[in-house]
């Protein structure tokens, strides 16, 4: 009995040993995926692309051969090859029984959205939508195919619902979240944004976007740290820039809104448009502080790059006028105590050799008003000033309630003087009224006798 129970345990342990080295053989020491060397695989990929290619070469439109030659490029992220055979396959699916139309019609579209043909993702995409409405992918893809045509308020529902399908995937927050930004739905994208943050904070697309639709909602304070924080990035810092110095000039800190706008026009490969419109804001703060050389280099800037952009050609000449022009730039531009001073200076000269009695000094929101006595060796006079500061026409209208002041207060002679013009009609008003129309050139002429100190 012993020797029986020796023999078979010698006999086993030799089938052991050589099913080891068998194996080893078999192997040759390669690694494997899926428990197949990966030989084998390269081996069976290329088994299926010669097999599938010459059942193709005899017949185009054999599905046996397009599906899994289709499936093998799809999964091998072949996008361009895959799609040429699902294309056949959408064909082919409503007189082949063994085509998934809904299957070939996603994978379809999704090859199209990699590919970025989105009219033909659209299409193929809504007809799977049409055959599967509850495939998460369907919803996924569509809503990628509707963002990227633009067609915002189509891409949210298609996210939502796929966010509804499975919340715990990745990458739809921030297409949801953008999507409605996008469609200017500012207070719902601010939720769906700051998740996409939470998942990636270094997201500075969505961290814009969130500024800006917070700013859009009213809490400008919030976005402008926000924007602030962004103002070096260089993607979106020039819009982040243009953006903070928006908010600093709306809260009358043109100092900060100019700072904001310098440090936009620092930076490189700024969008034409922002470019722009930096140069335009900026010249708008320089002005406002009287730094009107500054604000004409921004405006000469503009010119060059885009001719006639807004009314820059009108503020280049208005500008430069005031530039050359220390009076007038004062006229228009100092504050109300600065210029009832200039007034009260051309009230005194208008008159050569004469004496002038200022007696009274209205300032109200549209123009200043002085009341004085002339005295002349000939004559003397009642008169009353009205200065207007707008460089566009003054109308009747406003002619003739200067008429009703001069009969309230039985003035002889009245002057209405602005750096504009006067209408055609307040011009025919004041014949035969004792009224003074004083325009731009007369204005200027005046302004150049005054010397302040």
């Amino acid at each position: 009995m012993m020797p029986v129970i020796i023999a078979v345990i010698s006999c086993l342990a030799v089938i052991a040993v050589l099913s080891v080295v068998g194996g080893r053989k078999s192997g040759g020491g390669s690694s494997k995926a899926g428990g197949r060397p990966i030989k084998n695989l390269q081996k069976n990929r290329a088994q299926i692309i010669r097999d599938c290619t010459k059942k193709l070469s005899h017949d185009p439109y054999n599905t046996q051969a397009l599906l899994p030659l289709a499936d093998l490029y799809f999964t091998e992220n072949l996008w361009d090859k895959a799609v040429t055979l699902y294309n056949t396959l959408v064909d082919l699916a409503p007189t082949h029984p063994d085509v998934d139309p809904s299957v070939v019609c996603l994978r379809h579209g999704i090859c199209c959205v990699k590919l970025k043909r989105f009219p033909e993702a659209m299409k193929s995409l809504v007809s799977a939508y049409k055959l599967k409405s509850d495939s998460f992918e369907v919803n996924y893809y569509l809503g990628q195919a509707c963002y990227a045509s633009n067609d915002f308020e189509k891409a949210i529902p298609c996210f939502k619902k796929a966010y509804t399908m499975n919340p715990e995937a990745g990458g739809i927050t921030e297409p949801l979240g953008m999507a409605m930004y996008k469609a200017k739905k500012f207070r719902d994208c601010l939720p769906v944004l700051r998740k996409a943050l939470n998942d990636d904070p270094q997201n500075k697309e969505c961290l814009f976007a969130m500024a800006d639709a917070m700013q859009e909602c009213g809490a400008g304070d919030k976005a402008l740290k926000v924007f602030v924080h962004l103002r070096p990035d260089p993607v979106y810092g020039p819009r982040s820039c243009l953006s903070a110095g928006i908010i600093h000039a709306r809260m009358g800190q043109n100092d900060l809104a100019a700072q904001d706008y310098e440090i936009g026009l620092k930076l490189k490969d700024i969008p034409t448009e922002t470019f722009l419109e930096l140069n335009y804001r900026l010249a708008q703060c320089y002005f406002s502080t009287n730094k009107i050389a500054l604000g004409l280099q921004c405006l000469t800037t503009i010119n060059n790059t885009v001719p006639n952009y807004k009314d820059v050609a009108t503020l280049i000449s208005r500008y430069k006028e005031l530039n050359q022009n220390s009076n007038l730039q004062l006229y228009l531009t100092s504050g109300t105590s600065d210029f009832v001073v200039l007034c009260r200076n051309l009230v005194s000269k208008y008159y050569a050799h004469s004496v002038v009695k200022i007696s009274d000094v209205e300032v109200q929101q549209e123009s200043v008003e002085i009341l004085c006595e002339v005295e002349t060796p000939k004559w003397e006079d009642v008169e009353l000033f009205r200065f207007y500061r707008t460089t566009g026409a003054v109308g009747e209208l406003f002619v003739r309630d200067f008429h009703a002041k001069l009969k309230d207060k039985k003035v002889d002679r009245g002057f209405c003087l602005t750096p504009g013009s006067f209408s055609e009609e307040a011009h025919k008003y004041v014949e035969g009224r004792p009224i003074d129309l004083i325009e731009k050139s007369q204005l200027m002429a005046l302004l150049k006798k005054i010397t302040l100190k």
